[in-house]
């Protein structure tokens, strides 16, 4: 009786924690994605694209941008579904074709475009350094999720892409350390900076105690489960 009640508190401790983790999570993502919707209008008089002016004029600049962005709300959009275990038990076919389609995005436009764009981001040195490792990791963890799939190493596949997607999300946790950081009263530059590394380092934490967690999971039940003779 007693570990039945262990084993329902626990439940209920579980589902609690990634309701108030998906919830908040889902919620940012989407308000991304809404932002974003008015760039496709090309007005080129829109406040971002006003900052950098010299850098619209170059096609290859300009495209990447756009392209950079579409691919960026897709992303962050279509990697909600993929860590739903309803999806995975009911409804597997859009796991993997939404999969397919999220790593092509990746692989061939969000990260080469963001590569290219990391040259002029805003900020210094180091800020340019930051973007370009995020361009990287983010098609270098894509391209393992792919492979270890391919493997059928469904553990490992389940690691990277939980990465892949960590990369892909510094673009809506940046914008919520933006705003708190502003409304705390740090300037603009010192706050694109701050917001930028902490989004990064701080995603890249999560994303590996939810790495930590996911493999001892595993290993327990694997412990477990009887061996076949």
């Amino acid at each position: 009786m007693l570990n039945s009640r262990a084993i329902t508190l626990r439940q209920s401790v579980r589902f609690t924690t990634q309701l108030m983790f998906w919830l908040p999570l889902t919620f940012f993502s989407l308000l991304l994605v809404y932002n974003t919707l008015p760039y496709f209008s090309f007005d080129p008089n829109m406040s971002f694209i006003q900052e950098r002016i010299k850098l619209f004029v170059n096609p290859l600049w300009k495209y990447s941008f756009y392209i950079h962005i579409a691919a960026g709300a897709f992303c962050i959009t279509t990697a909600l579904t993929q860590f739903s275990s309803y999806i995975l038990r009911k409804r597997k076919a859009i796991h993997v074709y939404a999969g397919r389609i999220y790593v092509f995005v990746v692989l061939v436009l969000g990260a080469p475009t963001g590569f290219y764009m990391a040259f002029f981001a805003k900020g210094g040195y180091w800020e340019k350094v930051c973007f370009l490792f995020m361009a990287i990791f983010w098609f270098m963890a894509t391209y393992k999720g792919l492979e270890t799939i391919r493997q059928k190493n469904v553990l490992a596949h389940s690691i990277w892409m939980i990465r892949s997607y960590a990369m892909a999300l510094t673009a809506v946790t940046f914008r919520v350390y933006h705003l708190f950081f502003f409304y705390i009263g740090y300037d603009h530059y010192s706050n694109y900076a701050i917001s930028l590394w902490i989004s990064v380092i701080g995603n890249i934490i999560i994303a590996e105690w939810i790495i930590y967690g996911k493999s001892k999971s595993y290993t327990k039940k694997k412990q477990l489960t009887p061996q076949s003779a």
